[in-house]
């Protein structure tokens, strides 16, 4: 994976961090960086070296969000995740994004709920929501949805609503 174009007006700590993620090789590609975000990419086979990396070496030390999103047309799901850091002062404000694309047909990722145990509801609503299962998360048990509930994940685009009518 490459990394992105020079970024000139990018403040030092932003900086600090697109190259930190840069010794990562192949194994982290980044997005965007701006002031105040940076967002990479992970192949699922780099997923829980990647958040290790981002814990240990960067000190993001914990995870805000995790979110799924649907791209049908390229059967794939994106699960995204969101860390900050409060450890590190001149990291507080900065908003570090983990995406990782995985095809629909095959929802699996490992959980990271070993490295940010804040995770734990994050990725029961996004298994739930968009039908990610998280390997390893030790309670993928129902959290929004009712218990009967037998339709696809809500949040794929897929999903109708009972009694709609189709749109066309």
């Amino acid at each position: 994976m490459s990394a992105p174009p020079a970024q000139p007006n990018l403040p030092p700590e932003e900086k600090t961090i697109v190259d930190s993620i840069a010794t990562l090789g192949e194994k982290a590609k980044i997005a965007f960086a701006k002031p105040n975000r940076i967002k990479m990419f992970v192949a699922r086979e780099n997923l829980v070296d990647v958040a290790k990396f981002i814990l240990g070496d960067l000190k993001f030390d914990h995870c805000t969000n995790v979110t799924g999103t649907d791209f049908p047309k390229v059967e794939q799901l994106e699960i995204t995740y969101h860390f900050g850091s409060i450890d590190r002062e001149g990291f507080r404000r900065i908003i570090l994004t983990l995406a990782c694309r995985i095809p629909s047909s095959d929802p699996v990722l490992p959980s990271l709920i070993d490295l940010y145990p804040s995770v734990n509801y994050h990725e029961r609503e996004t298994a739930e929501m968009i039908g990610c299962v998280f390997q390893g998360h030790p309670n993928l048990t129902r959290l929004l949805l009712p218990e009967d509930w037998t339709d696809i994940p809500p949040m794929l685009k897929a999903y109708r609503l009972p009694g709609r009518l189709e749109e066309g």
